[in-house]
């Protein structure tokens, strides 16, 4: 079964059940601040599952790309990746438990054809904040499938994804012995004191990852034969005159070369440049250890190459297929820019080991770091010159570092998915008042969000505009922003076909997401959006709106940070 296939099966069957089908969102999150990327399937509908009623209704079903950074130095093996799919349904407080897992076993035996005796699963065991999952437990046995382990929160429990929010007990499907597919339950709330409270709305999750399945239903043991990744890897076979699955080291750089192109074609895709700050830096580091991987298969290595058979795998994404040339030049002017650093790092290492008869680990850090070497490159020039190079406490400085990172990365997305806030609440409606102050201030109907990202403490948008936006412009739009809020204007939520949307008016910055009933917000004549949310019920809850900061986010692309006080 190929990828195409199996995604059809899964919509077709979910559709068949009453589940809409809703559009894949853009992997740069829209409303949450708290994350760089969509991690999951579910990350898109964190309000839904909060309660905010969905405009295509209950049951709904997708296939959404994902990128997962926190593995970044583990993808190398047979199955860890960067970019991903994520095949999910959801019940958002309709059925739960037994149709979940009902829909779950019919898929895998009917659909898939996975006889129910290659079927295992796992249910949480229970502890002092929940009992005993047995309802799942039952249900599987009225299936047929008495495969069943009982396992603790840290196996079978989802969420929350902060300190606080919604959360419950999972099931996990197993073919022989390999994860497939996990049902998530959300039915409890964790509050502030800890404690775990029944919600009102009980939700179903469940994600099924296309190449993990891949790979089960086509008996591989490595994700990258499947043709998610089998036409890149014989492209970099091509380029490098090497044979994937020879030896250990070229199977592992290949592997890697095939993950972040991938992923960065997508990122790329999503209107992210490289650059040194959050997705921008994820973007230029997966560039470059890519290209580092490339350079020791050898020197006639084109990334750009390698890049084109992405385009082919994921013909269904007409965004890709739109922004080819464009992506494959961002990648090649970011490969020019690195062999340039590289070069660089070369003279730097020079400097560094120049009468030495041993390398510091800190140094040795600082080239692979800030230059991109390869371990591998720092022991062959250490060798070449009869240096000494220790990789048992470079790998030690590495972890410091990895610790570090972690520790900012946890302190900096604490709240977790979706910060709702009531400050965040007010920024996102802020955003909407500040987007159409500056089609008026700036006379240009065509201004549109190109980005945004919203924390408790501040508001930043990305809005396409060709120059340097004047002090008095700054002035003006903030002057008319803050008149609004003076105004007391009501924020009207209503829910209407997205063609009726556009119709009256309504502006949205990605439409291909949207289904056939979109959420529209609007202040007075002044503002109307399709949105997501959350907003505040009245212009006057904002308080004071003050712009911090306009600046270049990129090539056409202008960005202000802002604040209401």
């Amino acid at each position: 079964m190929d990828r195409k296939e199996l995604i059809k099966k899964f919509i077709d069957f979910f559709k068949s059940k009453g589940h809409r089908e809703i559009q894949n969102s853009s992997l740069i999150p829209e409303n949450d601040p708290t994350v760089l990327f969509t991690t999951a399937g579910m990350h898109p509908l964190v309000p839904y599952l909060l309660g905010q009623k969905h405009p295509q209704g209950k049951l709904l079903v997708n296939v959404q790309k994902c990128v997962r950074t926190d593995d970044i130095d583990e993808v190398g093996d047979e199955t860890h990746h960067t970019f991903f799919e994520m095949m999910g349904d959801w019940s958002l407080g309709d059925y739960f438990k037994e149709g979940a897992i009902t829909n779950s076993f019919e898929f895998l035996t009917k659909i898939l054809k996975i006889p129910k005796e290659k079927i295992s699963v796992t249910c949480f065991e229970g502890d002092k904040d929940a009992p005993r999952d047995d309802e799942s437990a039952e249900i599987w046995k009225k299936l047929s499938i008495n495969k069943i382990k009982f396992l603790p929160k840290k196996d079978n429990w989802w969420g929350p994804a902060g300190k606080t929010g919604p959360c419950g007990p999972d099931t996990e499907m197993f073919v022989n012995n390999v994860e497939i597919w996990n049902d998530v339950f959300m039915q409890y709330n964790k509050t502030e004191e800890g404690k775990f409270s029944p919600l009102a709305q009980k939700n179903v999750d469940t994600g099924m990852g296309v190449e993990r399945t891949l790979a089960i239903l086509n008996k591989l043991d490595d994700n990258y034969l499947t043709d998610c990744f089998l036409p890149i890897i014989n492209s970099i076979e091509k380029e490098s005159d090497k044979t994937y699955g020879k030896n250990e080291k070229d199977t592992k750089a290949m592997r890697i070369i095939a993950d972040h192109i991938k992923a960065s074609i997508f990122i790329l895709g999503d209107g992210i440049v490289p650059g040194n700050k959050e997705q921008g830096y994820i973007l230029r580091r997966l560039i470059r250890r890519a290209i580092r991987y490339a350079k020791d298969l050898g020197e006639k290595f084109s990334v750009e190459e390698v890049a084109k058979p992405v385009f082919e795998i994921y013909s269904d994404y007409e965004h890709l297929k739109k922004n080819k040339n464009k992506i494959l030049d961002e990648l090649k002017r970011e490969e020019i820019k690195f062999l340039e650093t590289l070069e660089k790092g070369m003279n730097i290492f020079e400097k560094l080991t120049k009468g030495k008869k041993e390398i510091d680990c800190k140094d040795a850090f600082l080239l692979y770091q800030s230059y991109g070497f390869p371990v591998e490159m720092i022991e062959e020039e250490c060798k070449k010159r009869k240096i000494k190079f220790s990789i048992e406490k470079f790998e030690k400085e590495c972890k410091v570092h990895q610790e570090l990172s972690r520790t900012a990365t946890a302190g900096k997305f604490k709240s977790g998915l979706a910060d709702e806030s009531l400050q965040t609440t007010k920024l996102h409606t802020a955003s909407h008042l500040l987007l159409a102050a500056l089609r008026i201030v700036l006379k240009d109907k065509e201004i549109i969000q190109k980005g945004s990202n919203i924390t408790p403490e501040r508001l930043r948008l990305d809005f396409n505009f060709p120059r340097k936006l004047t002090d008095e412009e700054i002035k003006k739009t903030e002057d008319l922003v803050n008149k609004q809020i003076q105004k007391s204007c009501e924020v009207i939520r209503q829910e209407m076909p997205i063609k009726e949307a556009k119709e009256k008016g309504a502006r949205g910055s990605f439409d291909s997401k949207y289904g056939e009933n979109v959420s529209v917000y609007t202040v007075e004549d002044f503002s109307k959006e399709i949105c997501a949310g959350p907003h505040v019920k009245n212009t006057c809850e904002l308080g004071h709106f003050k712009i911090l900061k306009e600046e270049s986010s990129s090539s056409g692309v202008r960005r202000i940070k802002a604040v209401v006080e």
